[in-house]
């Protein structure tokens, strides 16, 4: 047997290639939407891929499956649990393999069984994977968003992403079963997930790319208890706010995304000025050095250099509306493979930096110390948690994807700083304010913790 595995370091996201080198077939897992690294290891390897299975109706990124499976003439295996509301909507002429609990299908000598693990999702199902040309027994599991390195996947997110009311505390409650029916497994099970560190689908998973079940047992939360309504709290407090893509990506998924294009044009700057919808979103992809400097007025700056590129934008992206961004040459295929893993489909063009040479917007950086001295009034665009954990005294709180539901709570007549933990995401905030008509806004050099850095006070839980 074979096994690759591939990550995605702006989804925190895992996928996994299962192969038979003696039969030359193989299976991958949660394919992301980029599906050129799973062709190159097919080819470097002498593998044809024939099956193309999911774990779940992904919320946090467009999954490649079906993308995957017409590149290769592949079968997609999906889920048929969690009953009708939940069930897959492949487009006719798509070749699908439904599986359900106990069943199994072969990769050449590698044995593929199906365990249903709903929780995280209805539909949820994760596969135990058996080398049976070296041994009867299994191998490991592919865990999908149920099992996590240290962490178990969030129950939460149907009810916050969907509006499924009350689905929260039933998902907790399942997850307590399945992570009971687990701890009967054997220990030198390796689990193979399909998140890590940073993943909104959890609220705090391991870095390391893989685990054994022996070690969970021991050291994850999940496994300490033995009553089922601890077990619920604890899952259910202090989960991340999801990002408000979430929804579009359980919409795209379930019916399989549409097949990918050709890159747009770049487009001129004069093409900018001229011709640009009103309506349109226009993220400047450049560092944050370069678009404090300078940059059109109205833009909107995620650096595409951040890990949490597509989460940021997930929060502002209007799926109905055309989006425009602005890179570096070198950095185009970038964005465009990082938007089309969330959906953002609707791509218009591509405009170089020369669109903003002329450019007179800038964002003025203040160091903390002289917020202070100052005594400006402070937002802070954290999450929750990390606003409760440690905080400035006074300052007013909105996290990050919730600021543009609520301009109406912030100054338009005084000066507005805007902080974070290091810098990121407040700028990208006050990018969001300038474009909603502040002009008295600015961005606090380093955040909280260049606050904390220079001495200044925190109040810490």
């Amino acid at each position: 047997m074979l096994m690759k595995y591939f990550y995605d370091e702006r989804l925190a996201q895992a996928s996994y290639m299962v192969g038979c080198p003696g039969a030359g077939v193989a299976l991958v897992i949660d394919p992301a939407r980029d599906i050129r690294p799973y062709l190159q290891a097919a080819a470097q390897h002498g593998l044809k891929i024939t099956h193309v299975a999911e774990t779940h109706i992904h919320a946090d990124f467009v999954s490649g499956a079906r993308e995957l499976a017409y590149a290769t003439n592949a079968v997609q295996v999906l889920s048929a649990e969690g009953g009708a509301e939940w069930q897959y909507m492949r487009p006719v002429g798509d070749r699908v393999l439904l599986v359900r609990e106990g069943d199994s299908f072969m990769i050449g000598a590698v044995k593929m069984e199906v365990m249903h693990t709903p929780g995280h999702t209805p539909e949820h199902v994760v596969y135990m994977v058996t080398d049976t040309a070296a041994s009867r027994v299994p191998l490991g599991v592919f865990t999908g968003d149920f099992l996590f390195v240290g962490d178990v996947g969030r129950p939460d997110l149907l009810d916050k992403v969907v509006l499924h009311d009350g689905s929260a505390e039933g998902g907790a409650r399942q997850q307590f079963r399945n992570v009971e029916r687990f701890k009967a497994l054997p220990d030198y099970l390796q689990i193979f997930p399909g998140h890590g560190a940073g993943s909104a689908c959890g609220k705090a998973l391991g870095a390391v790319p893989s685990t054994t079940l022996g070690y969970e047992k021991l050291v994850n939360p999940a496994f300490q208890f033995n009553d089922e309504d601890g077990f619920a709290a604890w899952l259910l407090s202090g989960q991340p706010e999801p990002p408000r893509y979430f929804a579009q990506m359980k919409k795209v998924n379930k019916r399989g995304a549409a097949l990918l294009k050709e890159l747009p044009v770049i487009l001129n700057h004069a093409w900018m000025e001229a011709d640009l919808p009103s309506r349109a979103l226009v993220i400047d992809t450049r560092p944050l050095e370069d678009f404090a400097h300078g940059h059109v007025r109205g833009t909107i700056n995620i650096p595409i250099n951040e890990t949490s590129f597509c989460t940021y934008l997930g929060w502002y992206v209007d799926y109905e509306s055309p989006v425009y961004f602005i890179a570096y040459e070198q950095d185009v295929p970038t964005v465009i493979t990082a938007l089309r893993s969330i959906g953002v489909d609707n791509v218009r063009g591509v405009f170089s930096p020369s669109a903003v040479k002329d450019a007179t917007g800038v964002i003025w950086q203040i160091a903390p110390n002289q917020a202070r001295e100052a005594k400006l009034k402070l937002l802070d665009v954290r999450s929750l948690e990390e606003h409760r954990a440690r905080r400035i005294d006074g300052a007013t709180h909105i996290h990050m994807g919730d600021v543009l539901r609520h301009l109406d709570k912030l100054p338009r007549n005084e000066t507005l700083v805007v902080h974070c933990g290091g810098g990121v995401r407040s700028q990208v905030v006050v990018s969001l304010l300038q474009r909603a008509g502040f002009s008295n806004v600015a961005n606090m050099a380093g955040g909280i913790d260049a606050w904390q850095a220079a001495g200044l006070p925190v109040v810490e839980a």
